[in-house]
């Protein structure tokens, strides 16, 4: 036992390491494509004073992603966690960051009410489980059954998010909305984090990852197949694509 723990830590601290290296932690590699996207999408929007066509979707589904997995991190929910909840809180803090830019220079009414009512929403949601949690179940073991049901949920909504994109990318012959990072950072995220869930068996942890995982292996594939097809002017293009990630 002590041995698998040592080898949790070790892969937690590698995480963290490499991620911070490159300026986001291992774990919000996906959201790494968030935050190079964020980065060129911070400045666009502020120099042009509009949000134009991006929308908040992924990141709203982010947000409670990211909620439940900080909630089922806690210790009196699921225990020897800290991993998974200080990455978890720094990739919540980065998709709210995003939408407050995103309420700030949005020009569409509808959008912003859309944002705050979703954020509204997510808070009851994320106050009935808690309520429900911790009131009708009193161990460990069930508390972290019941909250982890729901972050594999939301968290197999979100890693479901790029189907959209390997849809386009099919359909045009492109990769031009699939940069080859972003691939590589779902790819690895959903990797590393299914090898830490089966050190210590996580079966809420491993789901959700290892179809991360398996989608960013797709992604890889299709980019592998489709970038020589992909048009010179389209590779010159900045490519910003909304995707989010845990």
């Amino acid at each position: 036992m002590a041995a698998v723990n040592a080898a949790r830590t070790v892969i937690g601290v590698i995480e963290m390491f490499i991620g911070m290296n490159a300026n986001v932690i291992l774990k919000l590699l996906i959201y790494d494509a968030g935050v190079v996207k964020l980065k060129l999408t911070i400045v666009r929007i502020v120099k042009n004073k509009s949000v134009e066509e991006f929308e908040p979707d992924p990141y709203i589904a982010a947000v409670m992603n990211c909620i439940c997995w900080v909630y089922y991190a806690l210790p009196f929910i699921h225990p020897d966690s800290m991993l998974v909840l200080s990455i978890n809180s720094v990739g919540l803090a980065l998709e709210l960051g995003y939408l407050v830019i995103f309420l700030i220079y949005t020009n569409n009414n509808k959008q912003r009410l859309k944002i705050i009512v979703c954020l509204g929403i997510e808070a009851v949601i994320t106050g009935v489980i808690a309520a429900i949690s911790l009131t009708k179940f009193h161990t460990h073991a069930s508390r972290s059954i019941f909250v982890g049901i729901f972050s594999v949920i939301f968290g197999v909504i979100l890693y479901s998010s790029p189907l959209t994109i390997m849809r386009k990318v099919i359909q045009t012959k492109s990769v031009e909305f699939m940069p080859f990072w972003l691939s590589v950072a779902a790819f690895s995220n959903g990797l590393i984090w299914t090898i830490y869930a089966s050190l210590k068996f996580d079966p809420f942890i491993m789901t959700g990852n290892s179809l991360g995982a398996l989608l960013g292996a797709a992604q890889l594939i299709l980019y592998w197949y489709y970038h020589k097809s992909t048009p010179k002017a389209d590779q010159k293009k900045p490519c910003e694509v909304q995707l989010p990630a845990m």
